[in-house]
């Protein structure tokens, strides 16, 4: 299983890999500084996107598991279903 950290900033949601503590105290800082912009890492590579922090911006944090891709997918347990076709 992987951690994956959902950010939610004004409504809009930012998926991150583990671990974001470094991020959090970026955020509390430009926040505490009156506002400012912090790079939010992407999900998988890429540059990431620069967001505006500023008081008073709704921004909430979650956290949650997700199983790791190329798991095998539902079948039916009989190859020979008929649907009537």
């Amino acid at each position: 299983m992987a951690i994956v950290n959902r950010l939610t900033v004004d409504g809009r949601d930012y998926f991150l890999p583990d671990p974001v503590t470094e991020l959090k105290a970026k955020i509390l800082e430009a926040i505490k500084a009156g506002g400012g912009y912090v790079n939010v890492p992407p999900l998988r590579g890429g540059p990431g996107v620069d967001i505006l922090f500023s008081p008073g911006m709704p921004v909430t944090w979650s956290q949650f598991e997700v199983g790791e891709a190329g798991g095998a997918a539902d079948e039916p347990a009989d190859d020979n279903v008929d649907y009537d076709l």
